[in-house]
């Protein structure tokens, strides 16, 4: 299990509520399917190249980004990606703070897409 130290300096065991795909397993997962696909990357980042119907939420913009996420369903999933996996990951921990119980990530961002 990994614990880290969530915003509110409490241990949180993430592992049940992240899940890290491979590039075919993500890939699977959002074809075909209305999902909750959010880019976390910058806007010009984004302009550079996407995942098809993914939204721009950048990370580094906090007021922003929780506010579009306290106006998703905290019941369906979320699929999250960035540019390499590290901000992507940041976010997941901060969804799971925020309530949702399922977050699938991809692995290596969009680098490896």
């Amino acid at each position: 299990m990994s614990f880290l130290t969530n915003i509110f300096g409490r241990k949180k065991d993430y592992s049940d509520s992240i899940k890290v795909l491979n590039k075919s397993a993500f890939s699977s997962a959002i074809s075909n399917k209305k999902v909750q696909l959010i880019d976390v990357r910058t806007p010009n980042e984004f302009t550079n190249g996407h995942i098809g119907n993914a939204v721009n939420v950048d990370f580094f913009k906090s007021d922003t980004f929780v506010s579009y996420f306290e106006k998703l369903d905290i019941s369906k999933p979320v699929y999250l990606y960035c540019r390499s996996g590290a901000r992507s990951r940041k976010a997941a921990h901060k969804l799971v703070d925020m309530g949702f119980k399922e977050i699938y990530d991809l692995q290596g961002g969009y680098s490896k897409w």
